[in-house]
C-alpha cells in the first residue's frame, strides 16, 4: 500500500476550530510563546521516554540521546522543531492535535474572549500546540513512535478547519519533527539569533539539551 493511498482528511472538532478560529484571526502582542510551547510538548515527550525507558520498555534505538533540535531556513521562511522522544503513532496523531478537544479548550476559549489575548494563558489549557497558528501559514508534524513496528506518519494542516495525515516516507527516526511554515508578517522566527532569545528568556530550566543550528542554547541548569 502506497503512502499516497494511506492518506486520510478529517475534520477538527468544532471546539478546535473554534480554537483555532481565534488563533489565527487575532492579534497578539506576545506571538513569540509558540516556541516556548512547542519546546514544552518535546520536553514532555522526551521525559515519557525516558519514564520508559526506566520501567524497562523495548524502545526503538534506545541509545539516541534525548534532546531537541532546532533549524531555520531564512530564506523559505521555515522553522524546524525535532526531538527524540515517544513520538506518535498514527491513532496518537488524530487523537493528540485533531479531533479531541481537550478538556481545556472550552475554558481557554471563554479566558480569551474575556481577556482578548491569547499570549499570556493558552500554556495553562493544554491546547498549546496550536498557538503555532499564531504564525504559520502551515504545519507539518512528522512522528515515529517509539513502539516497534509502528509505521511513521505525517499531520499536516493550514489552521482553517481540516488536516490530513499519511504515512511518512523513507527511514524516520524516533520522535517529532514539526516544520513550521511562517506567514510572511512572522519572517522574524526565521532567524537564529531570535529564535535563541526566546529560548533564553522562556524555555531556559528546560532539563533536556537545546540546540539551535548544532549550538546549546540553553545553559542553566534545569530548577
Amino acid at each position: 500500500m502506497t503512502a499516497k493511498s494511506r492518506t486520510s482528511t478529517y475534520k477538527f472538532k468544532a471546539e478546535i476550530s473554534q480554537l483555532l478560529e481565534i488563533i489565527t484571526h487575532s492579534i497578539y502582542t506576545n506571538r513569540e510563546i509558540f516556541l516556548r510551547e512547542l519546546i514544552s510538548n518535546a520536553s514532555d515527550a522526551l521525559d515519557k521516554l525516558r519514564f520508559e525507558t526506566s520501567r524497562g520498555t523495548d524502545v526503538i534505538a534506545p541509545e539516541t540521546e534525548l534532546e531537541i533540535r532546532i533549524t531555520v531556513d531564512k530564506d523559505a521562511k521555515k522553522l524546524i522543531i525535532t526531538d527524540t522522544g515517544v513520538g506518535m503513532s498514527r491513532e496518537d496523531i488524530v487523537t493528540n492535535i485533531g479531533t479531541i478537544a481537550h478538556s481545556g479548550s472550552a475554558e481557554f476559549i471563554k479566558s480569551v474572549a474575556e481577556a482578548k489575548d491569547a499570549g499570556n494563558i493558552i500554556g495553562k489549557f493544554g491546547v498549546g500546540f496550536y498557538s503555532v497558528f499564531m504564525v504559520a501559514k502551515e504545519v507539518a508534524v512528522t512522528s515515529k513512535s517509539y513502539v516497534k513496528d509502528e509505521p511513521a506518519v505525517v499531520w499536516t494542516s493550514d489552521g482553517s478547519g481540516n488536516f490530513k495525515v499519511r504515512d511518512a516516507e523513507g527511514d524516520v527516526p524516533r520522535g517529532t519533527k514539526i516544520e513550521v511554515f511562517l506567514k510572511d508578517e512572522a519572517e522574524e522566527f526565521a532567524d537564529t539569533d531570535r529564535i535563541k532569545s526566546i529560548i533564553k528568556k522562556h524555555s531556559s530550566f528546560i532539563s533536556f539539551p537545546i540546540y539551535v543550528e548544532d549550538e546549546k542554547t540553553n545553559t542553566i541548569p534545569a530548577l
